[in-house]
């Protein structure tokens, strides 16, 4: 038996143990390999006289596993899994290769040898799966890093290793819901607890007390597997078992809306499988599976929030030839909460910053923001209060600019204005070396136009972070005329210190992501203005994906923000942005009725003191009369269509016009900064595998013609469409460019 992935080793006493290490790799993953390797060792076990039961451990000290290797998984096509037409055979094919775990795990189960998993660190997803699979689970007390789940739900997939059929099975259906649907992970103590995990024990006797327990337990077999076996809460059939299904598919339409198959393919796969024998509930498993992989949701998320998600947070799109720029010190200028979240974010990550202000008095309140995070961070036991203290010494507040002398790089961060950024910028400069970056926080202004106020443009660079800071995890980096490929290679290396995914996109008026977010709101006031009830839009907007409805996100911006970036933009343009209909409605709040958003608490919506929203603003009415009260099924597909159709133009032509280039930024960006659509991976791949792209720009046409230009697919849609190609294909990522 020739392993690659495992070793097998068997003692004196015929205790074998299995160590999975995968050579080459900080973490275990189930290659299929390491698949392969594991049913070699499930038939060796069971075929053996010699070998008395099994333990099966980790030999990294990062963990047992990590999950599936969702790079060999892929888009989950199923046309390479058969004979090329023929569909049956295909899925036939596919079924068969995703029951391959279920397979060796079920015979690992019923080898009639006791089987023990040592559990040392991290065991997520099939790494969990194969931890359940053994008869008795030991996991370590003292890492306090190991972590338990079934995360798949995330990343749009289900488990595909018996995890939906065993987990509820052992504590449950109920109790299993959050970490089925909602890929929660437990902790070795909560996994014992709930009794998921038979014992604890420090991380160096995990293998000797598995050994233990399998030489004394030599006839063990799963509990399922006993004819007396009942499932804890009840069966699915049963008045309290029913219940629990009852309440779970209301609850998961709700928080859904029914956007994410995975999780209702999940809560298909517990119920059918809990009614029937453990054997038919693997393959119940496995056909769900199967067409959880095949949906574009899947296809989608996996592509985007495993796969670019973990490529662009290595770098992946970083300019080539230039050495990792260590930034050690750097300053913020401007204290407010934009400022106030960088030092903090900076600090948090080793770098000591100087954050400077025009009064002590709003640097040192800009130092109080990082104090409360950290305080509420000890006081939840997240770091020590030396580790706090330790954070907090690395920020100097100050309004002495001669305190950046040597810092690597700048980050203004003050208010939207060019002439206030231009004073920032000349002072900042002339306390920098010459490979220093100057950056400027910008959501909307154009990059070039603020580096004329610098002397050294070419070091001279956009960096957009989000609020609250410390909570969102994009940057979104922007390379002006004149900004140098090295200070955009150092600036990456800085945002990637900080543990922020970044993305890189040219010049424009918005740049990327406020360019194309604004259109969200836009149309949604443009519905108001044509007389569609509010509380309309706003599900509407929920219920296609989006975090929030189009009004309550106008309030978030800020209305007033609104105003002034429309006028501005009208202006830029030759037009009037009050004569327009969304103008005529945020111009009439903001001036009129004195509702700026909710900041003021009272925008489109009231606010309660938690500012949470409380109604839609009653006197609306007397703005924008009601012509739509009702809203069928064909009214909401239509309404879903404009408000996410009309941001995919939009990013179309941000393509056109080069301000980014690269469809995983597009995609990242649109799910990180203003939460597209998660379900459908964002949305270039909302185009490319949810829609298509020969309907969707035929539909952006029909859209067009019906309620505006602004819906019109624009030339680069129309060459893809007639090339069938994809946004990936068009713009993929800048190595693969690289290498065609």
């Amino acid at each position: 038996m020739k392993l690659e992935t495992f070793s097998l080793d068997v003692d004196a006493d015929g205790i074998a143990v299995a160590t999975f290490d995968v050579r080459g790799r900080s973490m275990n993953t189930l290659t299929a390999r390491a698949i392969q390797d594991l049913g070699a060792i499930a038939d060796e076990v069971g075929s053996n006289a010699m070998i008395k039961g099994l333990v099966i451990t980790s030999g990294k000290t990062s963990g047992f596993c990590a999950g599936a290797d969702l790079g060999e998984l892929g888009g989950g096509s199923i046309e390479d899994a058969g004979p090329a037409g023929d569909v049956e055979a295909q899925l036939k094919a596919a079924f068969d290769r995703a029951f391959q775990m279920n397979k060796i795990l079920r015979n690992l189960e019923t080898c009639k040898k006791p089987v023990a998993c040592a559990i040392n660190g991290l065991a997520l997803g099939g790494g969990f799966e194969v931890a359940l699979g053994c008869h008795y689970r030991i996991a370590a007390n003292d890492n306090p890093k190991l972590q338990l789940g079934l995360p798949e739900a995330k990343v749009g997939l289900m488990p595909g290793g018996g995890g939906t059929q065993r987990l509820p099975r052992l504590i449950g259906a109920q109790a299993a819901a959050p970490y089925l649907l909602q890929g929660d992970s437990m902790t070795a103590q909560q996994a014992k607890d709930l009794g998921v995990v038979h014992e604890l024990a420090p991380t160096a006797q995990l293998v000797g007390r598995a050994k233990e327990w399998v030489k004394a337990n030599p006839n063990a077999k799963a509990p399922w597997d006993d004819a007396r076996f009942k499932i804890p809460g009840g069966n699915a059939n049963t008045p309290s078992g029913s219940m629990v299904f009852t309440f779970g598919a209301a609850m998961l339409a709700k928080q859904t809306w029914g956007n994410y198959p995975a999780q209702k393919h999940i809560l298909s796969a517990v119920y059918e499988g809990l009614n029937v024998p453990m054997d038919a509930a693997l393959r119940i498993e496995s056909r769900y599976f199967v067409k959880t992989l095949m949906t574009p949701e899947a296809k989608g998320m996996i592509r985007s929030l495993f796969l670019s998600m973990q490529e662009l947070g290595k770098g992946s799109s970083r300019p080539a030839g230039y050495p990792t720029y260590e930034v050690k010190k750097a300053a913020v200028v401007g204290a407010g909460l934009m400022g106030a979240g960088i030092a903090y974010v900076q600090a948090k990550a080793g770098i000591e910053t100087i954050l400077i202000d025009q009064s002590q008095e709003a640097a040192e309140k800009g130092k109080d923001y990082s104090r409360k995070l950290v305080e509420k961070d000890v006081s939840r036991g997240k770091i020590s209060k030396e580790k706090g203290e330790a954070l907090l010494a690395l920020i100097t507040p100050t309004t002495d600019y001669a305190l950046a002398e040597g810092v690597d790089i700048v980050v203004e961060a003050v208010f939207e204005n060019p002439e206030i950024k231009a004073v920032v910028t000349k002072k900042a400069e002339e306390q920098l070396a010459a490979s220093a970056v100057m950056g400027t926080n910008t959501s909307t202004l154009p990059i070039t136009g603020l580096a004329k106020s610098s002397v050294r443009p070419a070091n001279f660079i956009g960096i957009h972070f989000f609020s609250p800071v410390e909570r969102m995890g994009l940057v979104e980096i922007i390379k002006g005329k004149e900004t140098s490929e090295e200070t955009l290679a150092k600036t990456m290396d800085y945002v990637l210190k900080i543990k922020k995914t970044p993305v890189a996109v040219n010049d424009f008026r918005g740049f990327y992501t406020s360019r194309v977010f604004g259109t969200y709101p836009e149309e949604g006031l443009t519905m108001l203005a044509e007389g569609i009830a509010p509380a309309i839009i706003e599900n509407v907007g929920r219920m296609a994906g989006m975090p929030m409805g189009p009004l309550e996100v106008s309030d978030s911006v800020g209305v007033d923000t609104m105003l002034k970036i429309g006028r501005e933009s009208a202006k830029a343009v030759g037009k009037s942005y009050e004569q327009s209909p969304v103008g005529d409605v945020t111009t009439w709040l903001v001036e009129t009725q004195n509702r700026i958003g909710r900041k003021a608490n009272k925008g489109f919506y009231d606010y309660n003191e938690q500012g949470k929203p409380s109604r839609i603003y009653p006197d609306l009415a007397k703005k924008i009369e009601v012509k739509v009260n009702d809203c069928p099924p064909a009214l909401k597909a239509e309404l879903t269509k404009r408000m996410l159709y009309r941001q995919c133009v939009e990013v179309a032509r941000c393509f056109e016009e080069g301000v980014i280039t690269d469809a995983r930024d597009a995609d990242i960006g649109s799910i990180l900064a203003w939460g597209f659509a998660p379900y459908s991976g964002g949305v270039c791949s909302f185009v490319d595998l949810k829609v298509g792209i020969n309907k969707f720009v035929e539909e952006c046409d029909r859209l067009a013609e019906q309620y505006g230009e602004r819906f019109r697919p624009n030339a680069l849609l129309r060459d893809m469409a007639g090339k069938g190609q994809t946004f990936y294909s068009r713009f993929p990522p800048k190595d693969q460019k690289a290498a065609t």
